[in-house]
């Protein structure tokens, strides 16, 4: 590829990346109220994402044959535990994702 078009592609992309990142201030700046639904949807999307991206792990993992979901439910349940335990998002994700990654590596 020409050195020209990656040039190009990173600029569209940080341009693109900076202008996401200053319109909402742009547009709900100088004391604006928000709207509500921009409100609604800064409290609802999260766990909606969260529950989209739970249901992305799991949608191939076979209940049927060995290990019978096994690491990934003691994953999981890791995860519930730490995070209601101790309200870390990072801790709770890295603790079952680390948990995981031993489990199917030494024990599964």
């Amino acid at each position: 590829m020409p050195d020209t078009y990656l040039i190009a592609a990173i600029a569209v992309a940080a341009l693109v990346t900076a202008a996401t990142r200053f319109l909402p201030f742009l547009i709900f700046g100088n004391g604006k109220k928000t709207p509500d639904i921009i409100v609604y949807l800064g409290k609802v999307l999260p766990y909606a994402i969260m529950g989209m991206l739970v249901v992305y792990c799991l949608k191939n993992v076979s209940f049927i044959s060995a290990p019978f979901a096994l690491p990934e439910l003691i994953s999981c349940a890791v995860v519930a535990i730490l995070h209601i335990w101790k309200r870390n998002t990072l801790l709770s994700i890295a603790a079952g994702t680390v948990g995981y990654m031993l489990l199917i590596q030494f024990v599964f």
